[in-house]
């Protein structure tokens, strides 16, 4: 197996604090968490299988940074990830989406990520056969018409070889047979491993005994390179390489980020459906989460030392309303502290992402410079704090909506303004939001 990159917990901290303010402990319990899954690669055979990984449950309200710790600890991983929601799920036997999905969804992400990486391996050949295919086509438009002298073929090809290498054909138009991607009709069976997993299958099956079709495209010799390319790659790609590949990179280097844990709590207040429902899903949980095994179309899945980590605010329900089994597979919990008006100006300022950042590179697309200033800066945090204190706390996401109604008017006029410098300091955020800010039921529905 390609293992996923490995980074020290140092390393993976210091990369999420470039992205995320504050919340260093639950920083540390992913970073420990992630170096776990290199330091069992690591241990003899007879002991990794006896080494479960440590799930983690982050508690804490919207908007500190939950979710944007497992995207950026995706990215960082390079590992099979998978985010979705668990009020999404249902018990079996009602309607919606049963929890093995999950898994048969993270095995179809895994199956992506070997392929690329397959079709990265076999690259150079799949070039060479590609621009074999060009200069195929390009003969064939220059052949003699009927009557005349043939040509040398062979050294007309070496002149269109070194023609084609320099770039000097990459103007010229080529016909091109393509492989037919869009499909034809197909045929889903509803069945207890979920209604994409055996309609896939099905096809896949038919797809062996009916021809390929491709189509006739005429193409700029570089966009039929890219075609050609792709077509030679999917061929060079061992499809059984592939498959066994991605079962083994869930299997072993597999995250689930499980949003929502507390929507499913008994403790929530039930608005429609039985109490039994919430729980159900919980019960269908514990095996994969346990360790069981998974049908999916590229293979069965063992789920025992996939890492879950889930997230939820635990307004109403607490942890301790989980059913005993699943807390008990969540030996981890940290929680996530509420954010401060200094936290909102560092959000603002520091991360590589920041919306002081993106605002002046959308604004500086029509000319527009935005200077913040530190009071203006100031200014916003302390808005959107107060805010939140006074209605709903929406963390960091309030940001958001102060600076959309801060720069309304500067984005609508953007395009007529021209060059011209926009100083965003204390007193125009006073001026544009202070009276929004202290009017509660103005601020209830625009901020």
């Amino acid at each position: 197996m390609s293992a996923p990159r490995s980074f020290t917990p140092r390393e993976i901290v210091s990369e999420l604090d470039r992205y995320i303010v504050g919340q260093r402990e639950a920083k540390r319990a992913v970073a420990i968490a992630l170096r776990n899954r290199w330091r069992r690669r690591q241990v003899p055979a007879e002991l990794r299988d006896e080494i479960a990984p440590k799930n983690i449950v982050m508690i804490g309200p919207t908007g500190v940074g939950k979710t944007e710790i497992a995207r950026r600890l995706a990215k960082l991983s390079e590992a099979p990830f998978i985010k979705v929601e668990a009020s999404k799920f249902t018990e079996v036997g009602y309607v919606g989406r049963d929890v093995e999905s999950i898994i048969r969804d993270l095995a179809d992400l895994s199956a992506n990520l070997v392929t690329e990486e397959e079709r990265r391996t076999v690259r150079a050949r799949a070039e060479e056969l590609a621009e074999e295919r060009i200069l195929d086509a390009l003969l064939q438009e220059s052949a003699a018409p009927a009557g005349a002298e043939a040509p040398d073929r062979s050294e007309t090809r070496e002149k269109f070889r070194r023609m084609l290498r320099r770039g000097e054909l990459d103007a010229r138009e080529i016909d091109a047979e393509i492989a037919d991607t869009s499909g034809g009709p197909s045929l889903s069976l509803f069945t207890p491993q979920g209604v994409e997993e055996m309609g896939v299958n099905f096809k896949d099956l038919l797809g062996n005994l009916m021809p390929s079709r491709t189509k006739r495209r005429r193409l700029a010799i570089p966009a039929a390179r890219e075609a050609f390319v792709a077509e030679e790659s999917a061929r060079l790609v061992d499809a059984d390489r592939v498959r066994e590949l991605a079962v083994e990179r869930v299997e072993q280097a597999g995250i689930v980020f499980l949003d929502e844990l507390d929507k499913i709590a008994a403790g929530t207040p039930s608005k429609a459906g039985p109490d039994v429902s919430r729980e159900g899903v919980q019960r269908d949980l514990l095996p994969i989460v346990e360790g069981s095994t998974v049908q999916t179309k590229h293979g069965p899945v063992r789920t025992d030392h996939i890492l879950f980590i889930a997230a939820g605010a635990f307004h109403v329900a607490k942890p301790s309303d989980l059913i005993p089994e699943l807390q008990g597979r969540f030996p981890i919990r940290v929680e996530l502290s509420s954010l401060s008006r200094e936290d909102f100006v560092r959000i603002l300022q520091e991360p590589r992402n920041s919306l002081v950042l993106q605002y002046r590179a959308l604004l500086a697309t029509e000319g527009v410079e935005l200077e913040f200033k530190e009071d203006g800066v100031r200014a916003i945090a302390e808005i959107a704090a107060f805010v939140n204190e006074r209605t709903d706390n929406i963390g960091a996401r309030r940001l958001h909506t102060v600076m959309e109604k801060l720069l309304e008017e500067v984005s609508f006029e953007a395009p007529d303004l021209g060059a011209t410098r926009v100083v965003v300091d204390e007193a125009l955020v006073r001026d544009r939001l202070g009276e929004l800010a202290r009017d509660e039921d103005l601020s209830r529905f625009i901020l």
